[in-house]
């Protein structure tokens, strides 16, 4: 018998002794075999990272309406927002972009999300969400195709292009004067959320 079914027996016997004496003292009681209790832990923790996944998708649907992202950047529109207004709300870009058509970028860290920028005119042009690195699942990583289609419905419009080497595939959803653009690596992860004016 190795280790790890020694531990296992010499819990069900403890468990079974302490069970011994609540049935003495008339207490009810309910055993659950322990791959049970793991399988349940396991299945809690994937409800509760699709509880939050499913959330951070939600949060995005009406700030959209507006031209604006939620969360630390909520208040920033395009076509409005200057980026001046962007330093002075999450400070100045990690990766500031090199010429006018290029992103500033700001990295994901200390559980805080990665955002991009670009501008025109010195407005905001267009606003990218890439969701956190820690904790992945329960921000975009958890986001599927799916679960995009059966909360939102049918996209406006579809398209897939070259990324390199990855095939991604772009689902266009019109909000308003705005199009929130969610751009997939595959059918289960989400590689960031674009938005722009229609």
């Amino acid at each position: 018998m190795d280790m790890k079914q020694l531990a296992k027996k010499a819990i069900v016997t403890f468990t079974m002794a302490g069970v011994v004496g609540l049935s003495a003292l008339g207490v009810n009681y309910t055993v659950f075999p322990i791959h049970q209790a793991e399988a349940d832990t396991n299945a809690s923790t994937g409800n509760y990272a699709s509880e939050q996944a499913l959330q951070k998708l939600n949060s995005f649907y009406k700030p959209a309406l507006k031209g604006q992202f939620p969360g630390a950047v909520s208040g920033l529109t395009i076509g409005k927002s200057t980026k001046q207004d962007v330093y002075k709300t999450i400070g100045e870009p990690s990766l500031p972009g090199k010429d006018a058509e290029a992103f500033d970028l700001y990295g994901a860290n200390m559980g805080n999300p990665g955002y991009a920028f670009s501008y025109k005119l010195n407005k905001i042009r267009e606003m990218r969400y890439f969701g956190t690195n820690v904790e992945r699942q329960t921000n975009i990583g958890g986001i599927t195709m799916k679960m995009l289609k059966q909360n939102w419905f049918a996209p406006d419009a579809t398209s897939t292009f070259k990324n390199g080497k990855t095939t991604q595939t772009k689902l266009t959803y019109n909000r308003g004067d705005y199009k929130l653009e969610f751009i997939f690596n595959s059918s289960t992860e989400l590689d960031h959320i674009n938005l722009m004016k229609k």
